[in-house]
């Protein structure tokens, strides 16, 4: 059931790799179209608000690609699945509280669950966006598998989910990127 609020127009649900280029391409898309008409929310800041507060931990530091966050991203992981277990939707409704711009970049989804949330929620104006990089391209990125991290559910949990409404491949060719920018702006668009 949607929660109480704003109803938006255009759900995309962002899926992909660590170091796969997910927050850079929402950022891109939120630049593009403006904060006033696109909010791009992060299912992971709820879970790393309620672990910090629960662990006596710093939220801020838990936000950052730093190494803070790296040494708790094991428990982190293992913590939130718990937590979506007893409640598949328990981050998902946190993350659009409050929320009123019409179009909704969720930059961070990594499971089923969250996938099947935001669909039973907001229906036909939710689409799926798979953002794809080589091992190449994500190594430059600074991306080193980790056991526990890179072949848990928080990473391989889509990696079977089938076809995903958009795919943007970004493994490094700027121009390329660029291009299929510039088609999912104009189907957010359409949507506007």
């Amino acid at each position: 059931m949607a929660p109480l609020g704003s109803v938006p127009r255009l759900v995309l649900l962002f899926s992909g790799k660590r170091k796969s280029g997910k927050d850079f391409v929402t950022e891109a898309l939120q630049s593009r179209l403006g904060e006033d008409v696109c909010a791009v929310l992060r299912l992971s800041g709820p879970l790393k608000e309620q672990y910090a507060q629960e662990h006596g931990l710093d939220f801020q530091r838990l936000l950052d690609a730093s190494t803070y966050k790296e040494s708790y991203r094991k428990d982190m992981i293992h913590w939130g699945q718990e937590k979506r277990q007893a409640d598949p939707g328990f981050f998902c409704r946190k993350v659009v509280e409050g929320v009123s711009q019409p179009i909704w970049l969720v930059s961070d989804t990594r499971r089923v669950s969250d996938i099947q949330w935001f669909q039973e929620a907001y229906g036909a104006v939710t689409q799926t966006v798979r953002v794809v990089a080589s091992e190449q391209s994500r190594q430059q990125r600074g991306w080193v598998f980790t056991p526990g991290v890179d072949d848990a559910e928080s990473e391989c949990g889509l990696d079977d989910f089938g076809a995903f409404d958009w795919v943007i491949e970004n493994h490094g060719d700027e121009q390329r990127l660029e291009e299929q920018l510039e088609h999912l702006i104009e189907f957010v668009h359409s949507r506007l």
